[in-house]
């Protein structure tokens, strides 16, 4: 079985890690440096910056944080946010991300993710889809989760996928930040449908929670998480000492 990954997320407004529920009532967290820093240094797999504001407001994504960000890190990196453009892709990378994380601007555009697979390969793009469940069928959102686009997840995903996006962040607005555990039905929906790594985010509120992500989908490549790292409500080095208790393969 492939090495789980454990995978802070920093979502970042006006140069500040944020965190809120459902997409709302977003606080005040800390300086995305220190904690890049901190987690970098505590055992985190990967991490991740996500820009949040920089689609709705219509422009680029702060690249002088993302630059310092990037220098204080010794573990993989993916950016988004405001991702519309090859350019933007360029301009990130440049920052020193690793991979691109692209949602609203591949929405807009589909054959952005076909151009940047070619130019940059399939292993630097990363589809990440806000889905929520809307009747019987789970929706992408945009804007933070403030627009339903009516567009079926589980289809767009797949072609994004084929279109060459080389992962997948999954983030159920349903489960965000309410931390009753990861939104187990809408991720086997989608790790059934592709062969690529699929990042399970939203609603991880325990240790417990990441045991029963792997264990209801063994396939599952990661699982993301914020606010209870952010917190200090679950420390990286204990989560993974119970998920190799739980014979769950990580990196210690």
């Amino acid at each position: 079985m492939i090495t789980k990954r454990i995978i802070p997320c920093l979502d970042v407004r006006d140069g500040r890690v944020v965190k809120g529920v459902n997409f709302e009532g977003l606080k005040d967290v800390n300086s995305p440096v220190e904690l890049g820093r901190y987690y970098s240094d505590c055992g985190a797999d990967e991490l991740v910056f996500y820009d949040i504001t920089a689609s709705f407001e219509g422009r680029r994504l702060f690249t002088d944080i993302l630059t310092e960000v990037a220098s204080q890190i010794f573990i993989p990196l993916t950016v988004g946010g405001g991702i519309n453009t090859v350019e933007d892709f360029d301009r990130v990378l440049k920052c020193g991300a690793d991979k691109v994380s692209v949602n609203s601007g591949a929405i807009k555009n589909p054959g952005l993710i076909d151009e940047a697979a070619r130019k940059y390969g399939n292993q630097c793009v990363v589809l990440s889809v806000d889905a929520k469940r809307v009747d019987d069928s789970f929706h992408v959102f945009l804007n933070g989760g403030r627009v339903d686009t009516g567009m079926d997840a589980l289809n767009w995903i797949k072609e994004g996928v084929e279109r060459g996006a080389g992962e997948v962040v999954l983030n159920s607005i349903d489960t965000d930040g309410v931390k009753k555990g990861f939104d187990i039905e809408m991720l086997k929906a989608v790790n059934e449908i592709v062969q690529v790594p699929v990042i399970a985010s939203g609603g991880a509120g325990s240790i417990s929670d990441f045991v029963d992500l792997f264990h209801e989908i063994p396939d599952i490549s990661a699982g993301l998480a914020a606010s209870i790292f952010h917190f200090g409500e679950v420390k990286i080095g204990d989560l993974k000492k119970t998920l190799k208790e739980e014979g769950i393969p990580v990196r210690l």
